[in-house]
């Protein structure tokens, strides 16, 4: 009862800062842009993809049916039953036999749908109306081959980008910048020549010219290469060219033909509007997009370390090595 008069309380309050913030004035920097400059997370048990689940509602979810479909959430019941282990208590042993990845102790995806603009969302996507990604046939098809490619374990670049820890898994660097299981920390710093958007997840750090060039087409880097200009109040970025490993990636695939588009709004003291679209030819039937809240908040990332006594890839790496060695000695005799 006591959750559900706080989220009562929530949305009347969120609603009130949906009528303030339309003439909110952003702090600026000496040149007077805007100021993005800070930490913000964009953690939410909102997805990128509107669930099954939520289908009826469409976009926004109604103030009355918050507490409720929150209490229901999938994540949270895993966060305090997943492995018999209830978050905020240590685990007692017994669930190392089934591994101890991604239980209830470790994972801190959220507590909240997100809210955008005092409005509660069932999916990040706005466009198209049905909240999902309209792959094409072709695109679906690349995506197949990359994974078979991409998700094996025969040599260290068969092994997927994250657990090489190269870059954050769904998508959390970008673009677009998704929310994920734990780690959505940004930390932006901002001058007049570039932004620079470090993710907790992996430390992937995006640095972002300001009135610059595409790099020519050679140059393929991990997250793409993003340019930035300021359209009024409004930082505005254009990404290009993934690199190959991330061209079919899971989610915002994109190809040679195809490019993103960022849009990152002060909205008030507490929040950054961010607006994204994808747009391809190749990997999807139609143009999509969405928008998302990242909320500042007092909290510091997390030194991140990724594989440090991590000996997984080092035994699965050695047992391929073991069957080929067997293979060669069977085949000499």
């Amino acid at each position: 009862m006591q959750f559900n008069r706080l989220i009562i309380f929530v949305s009347f309050w969120l609603a009130g800062q949906s009528v303030l913030s339309q003439g909110y004035e952003p702090p600026r920097t000496e040149s007077g842009k805007p100021d993005l400059q800070g930490y913000w997370t964009n953690a939410s048990i909102t997805t990128m993809q509107r669930s099954r689940e939520l289908a009826d509602f469409g976009l926004t979810i109604p103030f009355d049916e918050v507490a409720k479909l929150t209490n229901n959430n999938h994540q949270n019941v895993r966060q305090a039953t997943d492995d018999n282990q209830v978050q905020g208590q240590l685990p007692d042993g017994t669930d190392l036999a089934r591994g101890r990845g991604y239980n209830a102790f470790w994972v801190d995806p959220g507590t909240q749908f997100g809210n955008v603009r005092g409005e509660y969302r069932s999916s990040w996507i706005t466009f198209p109306d049905d909240g999902r990604i309209p792959y094409s046939e072709q695109g679906n098809q690349q995506r197949r081959a990359a994974y078979e490619k991409f998700s094996g374990y025969g040599g260290p670049e068969g092994a997927p980008l994250a657990e090489r820890c190269l870059i954050g898994f769904g998508s959390t660097s970008g673009p677009p910048m998704n929310s994920v299981l734990y780690n959505n920390m940004y930390q932006i710093v901002q001058t007049e020549d570039y932004v620079m958007i470090l993710v907790e997840m992996v430390h992937d750090a995006r640095v972002i010219p300001i009135n610059g060039d595409h790099r020519p087409k050679a140059i393929e880097q991990w997250m793409g290469d993003s340019i930035g200009w300021w359209d009024g109040d409004t930082l505005v970025v254009e990404t290009v060219n993934l690199h190959p490993q991330q061209k079919a990636r899971m989610m915002a695939s994109l190809s040679d033909q195809g490019r993103i588009i960022e849009k990152f709004t002060r909205y008030s003291d507490q929040q950054i509007f961010y607006e994204f679209e994808v747009i391809d030819p190749v990997f999807y039937t139609e143009s999509w997009g969405g928008e998302i809240s990242f909320n500042s908040t007092d909290t510091k990332l997390y030194e991140y370390a990724c594989h440090e006594g991590n000996y997984g890839l080092q035994g699965i790496l050695g047992g391929y090595r073991r069957q080929e060695m067997d293979a060669e000695a069977e085949a000499g005799s």
